[in-house]
């Protein structure tokens, strides 16, 4: 997916069509609302996980694509989230495309809940590159809900992510994507019963949320980023566990809800430039390094 092209000019025509009609741009969480009772709410079909692989794919349009995941908490205090990233999603393409000078970004859009408590509590949409990715979050189901113990499934996320995506950059170049949660909660331990119902696949046991954040790390810089004025955003316990599964420079507290899209925007340039190797330059080692002592790695679950 995600061969076409962002245009500004694009978003706002849309944008300004919706004004004149009246609609909101997450049309399909009004149509749920008003349409059925709580308890028969559906994940949008185009946004459903399960039995699905997105792919991240380079075209003529894109010849390197990047892939970056950005996945919402739409529980409670969080469910504005995603509408304050659409709102502000020109800005977020203009600051990747112009101030990042990342060519060819292809952006997923997708939102967790509570396995336990919600109708939906997983939404995948595509990797895409053009004005289409504000069309997968327009078919959110923002359910508002959530659990009652301080844990989101903020994991069966990191598992999809992990083990049912498929990309280029990592491919062909050995590039990882990014990968953004927004939350202000823990996660839970990966239960098999709820992969299989939600995502579709078998497994042998539970998996603990370590096992799963480390294979997701393979193929993604992850980053959790805590809006503080949510109901956990300022509870030390998410920090501190968040910190423990990412490291501290990937976990972000962001004081106004705001600041989300250039916040991603901006860490996917200061992270590409940290990478990146100096012009000119090719690193040459003067001795061979040493190879490190390797861990036994224990089977996949």
């Amino acid at each position: 997916m995600g061969s076409g092209k962002w245009s500004d000019n694009d978003y706002y025509l849309k944008e300004s069509a919706r004004r004149v009609s009246g609609e909101s741009a997450f049309k399909y969480t009004d149509n749920e609302m008003s349409r059925v009772s709580r308890d028969k709410w559906k994940v949008n079909q185009k946004m459903d996980p399960k039995g699905v692989t997105r792919e991240s794919r380079d075209s003529a349009t894109h010849p390197e694509s990047l892939a970056i995941g950005v996945i919402f908490d739409h529980t409670g205090s969080m469910g504005e989230t995603p509408r304050v990233l659409q709102r502000a999603l020109a800005r977020m393409m203009g600051t990747l495309l112009e101030k990042g000078k990342i060519a060819n970004p292809q952006v997923l859009f997708g939102a967790n809940g509570d396995a336990t408590t919600d109708q939906a509590p997983l939404q995948i949409g595509q990797f895409e590159s053009d004005i289409t990715m504000e069309d997968d979050l327009g078919r959110l189901l923002l359910e508002g809900n959530g659990g009652h113990y301080g844990q989101e499934s903020y994991e069966l996320a990191l598992y999809f992510m992990a083990r049912h995506t498929s990309m280029d950059c990592l491919e062909k170049r050995k590039k990882k994507g990014y990968l953004f949660l927004i939350g202000d909660e823990l996660p839970y331990n990966i239960k098999k019963s709820e992969v299989k119902s939600i995502i579709g696949d078998e497994l042998p046991q539970n998996i603990p949320v370590e096992q799963i954040v480390a294979e997701a790390k393979e193929k993604y810089h992850i980053f959790f980023l805590i809006p503080t004025g949510a109901h956990g955003g300022r509870n030390p316990a998410v920090m501190q566990r968040w910190v423990e599964l990412l490291g501290q420079e990937f976990v972000v507290q962001l004081e106004n809800p705001e600041e989300i899209a250039e916040r991603i925007s901006l860490i996917v340039k200061t992270n590409e430039e940290k990478l990146a190797p100096a012009k000119g330059k090719t690193k040459i080692p003067t001795t061979a390094p040493k190879e490190p002592a390797r861990k036994k790695k224990p089977g996949r679950i």
